[in-house]
This record gives C-alpha cells, structure tokens and sequence, in this order.
C-alpha cells in the first residue's frame, strides 16, 4: 500500500453543488459549483491569502477546478490540473442519496456496479497527493470528499468523515508523538 509522504500541505475540498445541498452522490459527474460554492471559493481563497502557498494541484472536474481557480486568482498562482485528483466513479450511486452502501464501500465489503473500489481510490489518492507534494511547498489540493476520505484512511485515521466544502486544511505528518494532523484555516464571517 501507497503511504503518504510525510510533508505538511494545505488541502481545500471544492464549494457546494446542489448535488451536495441535496445529499447526492456525484461521483465522475460534473457537477458545477452552486452561488454557495461559488462564495465558500471566495472565503477560502482569502484565508489562504498569506500563507505562502507556492502552488495549487487540482483535479479536472469542474467543482474542484473552479475553486481552485478562484483561489489561484487571488494567490496569483497558475492551477496544475491533475485526473488522478478527481473524486472516485460511484457508478450505479451517482445521482443517488448518500445512504448505508457508502460505510460498506469505504470497508471495502461492497462496490457498487460499475464504481471504483475504495481500496484502488485509496492507491491513486495518495499518489496524486503524493506527486503534488512533491513540488516546493507549501502546496495546495483542492479535490473532493470520498478522495480526502481515501486519503485519511491511508494516513491512519477514521476515513468515513465528512469534510466541509470549501475549509481550508492544514495537515501536518506525524511527530511528537502524534499522528497526521489537520487544522482548519479561519474563515472570515
């Protein structure tokens, strides 16, 4: 199994869809960013600012993209586009209500028809975020939640918690002691 590399970076899942509003599953469905998603973009980007982010990695669906082009904008950073970033295929579930297959699919008991299993998402996670890492820091991931999931899962820690759309993480390796870290950027009102 992949390990994670043990280097701090900052992670941004993207804004809200209205699939997110409305507990859908999205999956490799493109769903755009909502006006929310378009305003938790904004409020990211502009807790991001000074942090001394040195460049951002994003997948190529559009609600990871475009939050990560707002906060490129802002930064004054290009986007470094990356398909093994995008969020895993859920097959049948895309469209569906969030509903008891996705705790069994994150143990690996059950994959839905035509979805990737979570064991694969986890490989190709940690080497998209392993890749992005790779280049001077500090780095930015804006990607999705079953990724960061996947991600936390290889890093040691419960994976099936849900991530807020658009909070800025700060996650820190093990040391001292303890393990991976992440704290919230603060948001403005």
């Amino acid at each position: 199994m992949t390990e994670p590399n043990p280097i701090p970076f900052w992670f941004l899942r993207h804004g809200e869809t209205d699939w997110n509003a409305r507990m859908l599953s999205q999956g490799q469905v493109d769903i755009p960013l909502n006006p929310v998603g378009i305003a938790q973009a904004e409020r990211a980007a502009a807790a991001l600012v000074g942090k001394g982010i040195r460049s951002i990695h994003a997948s190529t669906l559009s609600r990871a993209r475009v939050t990560a082009e707002i906060v490129a904008a802002r930064l004054q950073l290009p986007v470094n586009l990356d398909a093994d970033l995008q969020e895993c295929a859920f097959g049948v579930q895309e469209g569906q209500q969030m509903s008891g297959w996705f705790d069994d699919w994150i143990a690996g008991i059950t994959t839905p028809e035509g979805a990737e299993p979570f064991a694969h998402l986890r490989e190709r996670a940690v080497a998209a975020i392993n890749r992005a890492i790779a280049h001077p820091g500090p780095v930015l991931v804006v990607a999705h939640g079953a990724l960061w999931r996947a991600f936390r899962q290889a890093a040691g820690l419960e994976a099936n918690v849900r991530t807020p759309n658009a909070l800025p993480l700060w996650v820190e390796p093990p040391s001292g002691g303890r393990g991976w870290h992440f704290t919230p950027a603060e948001l403005a009102d």
